[in-house]
């Protein structure tokens, strides 16, 4: 295949978005299988079929930070030291009687449950509304309800996010309305600085224990790791990690529920619903961030 060196200020708008994650994301594949050996540029840019300067400033530009200091990112030492570092700030915001350790950005999120009855209506009455949005990590499907939202999924198509949400809320109407989610998906994944005004509502449904581990993932900070056991003894039942994780696995709204955080004690990333190297890249951008805000 030959190289793409059309000049990415050149390529359109729409065309340039949605194949930027797609080559990030090869390229962060190719990154963390080969991050012990430290891949250089030439390497990494001819995988993704780039030339070298086009990849620097296609990586650049989505990351923040260059592809060499992103693999810093990515490697078990970091994460590690991320973990070392999370234990403490969780640990001084209980010592100081703060529910959380606080956040790094402006994006408050309020979460809600819904009721015993509610929950075994399935949704019975509710309106959820949906639709399709380009996002920094892929496509993602934002699911809205008068009370907050009560969806994100990465997903190829509005037809496979509908699917997932009749499976979750089968009692509900179904409206796709992307006219009505874009302001929100907009304001989830819009650079972290820029964020301001009142808080994300969420409105999710889950076990008691579910909701609990949700509730405790939205105190970890951006840039911060914790483990399954972590997560475990923050909700009061040491001992429940295997349990934390089918939790975790159920989370109904990716990246504002932050499960992607959470990896193995060994500083391994673990599994993902939506994909590892998703996940990868979501730990590695936020971490640039919270590294660099300005980024």
């Amino acid at each position: 295949m030959k190289l793409d060196d059309t000049p990415l200020d050149r390529i359109p708008a729409a065309r340039s978005g949605a194949r930027d994650y797609e080559r990030v994301a090869r390229a962060i594949e190719y990154l963390r299988r080969n991050a012990a050996g430290q891949p250089d540029l030439v390497a990494a840019a001819r995988h993704v079929h780039l030339s070298e300067h086009h990849f620097q400033r296609l990586f650049t530009r989505w990351a923040g930070v260059s592809p060499k200091r992103f693999v810093q990112f990515l490697t078990l030492e970091h994460a590690k030291a991320r973990l070392a570092t999370t234990r403490g700030v969780l640990d001084l915001a209980g010592a100081v009687g703060l529910s959380g350790p606080g956040r790094l950005h402006d994006l408050f999120v309020t979460l809600e449950a819904v009721s015993p009855g509610e929950y075994k209506a399935s949704g019975a009455g509710l309106v959820i509304r949906y639709g399709v949005h380009e996002s920094p990590f892929g496509a993602a499907l934002v699911a809205m309800t008068p009370r907050g939202l009560c969806g994100l999924h990465f997903v190829g198509d509005a037809a496979a996010g509908a699917g997932r949400l009749r499976r979750d809320w089968p009692g509900a109407e179904l409206r796709q309305d992307p006219a009505a989610t874009a302001p929100v998906a907009e304001r989830i994944f819009r650079p972290l600085s820029s964020q301001q005004g009142r808080a994300l509502a969420l409105l999710v449904k889950g076990t008691n224990f579910q909701v609990k581990v949700w509730r405790a993932l939205l105190e970890l900070p951006i840039g911060s790791l914790a483990t399954y056991g972590d997560v475990a003894a923050r909700i009061g039942a040491p001992g429940s990690a295997r349990a934390v994780g089918t939790a975790i696995g159920a989370n109904p709204v990716a990246w504002l529920i932050p499960c992607h955080r959470v990896i193995r004690e060994s500083g391994a990333l673990g599994g993902y619903r939506w994909g590892t190297e998703r996940k990868a890249a979501m730990l590695a951008w936020e971490a640039a961030h919270a590294a660099d805000p300005a980024a």
